[in-house]
């Protein structure tokens, strides 16, 4: 164990209100690709950008053509939770870690055992009906074709946050609530780029900021400790 990791498990032993907050570097050493990486979806090759095709936008005016794109690239049913999945799970298990909060839509904290997840964009496991509101699960989409057609003949729209979406206030609302109280704050697995949900961050009050993501990030954060490696392979020594 070199200093770094030595000096964050120091930390994280000494704090019984722990706040994780983690983006997709989270979920890639489960096998689920992110967006900004070189093996990410933004450097892959579409006919349009993974951006544009993952908009309001497009859902509405090239439904099919999304519905498409997310079956293929944005499911990923198999993915079995990780290192650091089971670590969080751990802690809240054990009282020292208060709330998980996300940007992935996966449900990989869940399936470790989380409670205490807040899902700023949403999961793929729900979905509802645009018209009637009926609740599906994931098969549903996974098992139709072209467009999913609820019951009643709505289209059957998954519980995420696409781009051109606003963030559910509610959600937001209590992430910045568990943030203020925390005596630790870990971000990791995210380069800090999305907006607005990067700027939680800034509600933090406390001392024992760490940051753990693979090609560096929080670079002027103050953090007391960061880790550039996987969180995966840094929360396992923890």
């Amino acid at each position: 164990m070199d200093d770094t990791i030595r000096r964050l498990k120091e930390l994280t032993d000494s704090s019984d209100n722990i706040v994780f907050f983690g983006g997709a570097g989270v979920s890639t050493e489960s096998g689920i690709p992110d967006f900004r990486s070189v093996d990410g979806l933004y450097h892959q090759k579409f006919r349009y950008p993974p951006e544009t095709m993952l908009s309001h936008t497009f859902y509405e005016t090239h439904t099919e053509e999304f519905y498409d794109f997310y079956r293929a690239k944005m499911l990923a049913l198999d993915a079995q939770p990780n290192a650091a999945h089971r670590k969080l799970a751990e802690w809240e298990r054990q009282g020292k870690l208060k709330a998980v909060i996300t940007q992935n839509i996966d449900g990989l904290h869940q399936k470790a055992g989380s409670r205490k997840v807040l899902e700023l964009h949403g999961s793929v496991l729900r979905n509802h009906c645009t018209r009637c509101g009926q609740f599906y699960g994931v098969e549903r989409i996974v098992n139709s074709r072209g467009v999913p057609r609820c019951s009643c003949g709505g289209i059957i729209k998954p519980d995420v946050v696409l781009y051109e979406e606003s963030l559910d206030e509610d959600v937001m609302a209590e992430a910045i609530h568990y943030i203020r109280q925390a005596d630790m704050l870990i971000i990791g697995g995210t380069s800090l780029v999305v907006y607005p949900a990067a700027g939680l961050v800034q509600y933090y009050r406390g001392h024992k900021l760490a940051v753990i993501n693979k090609g560096g990030a929080g670079s002027g954060l103050g953090a007391a400790v960061t880790v550039d490696a996987p969180i995966g392979q840094v929360m396992a020594q923890l």
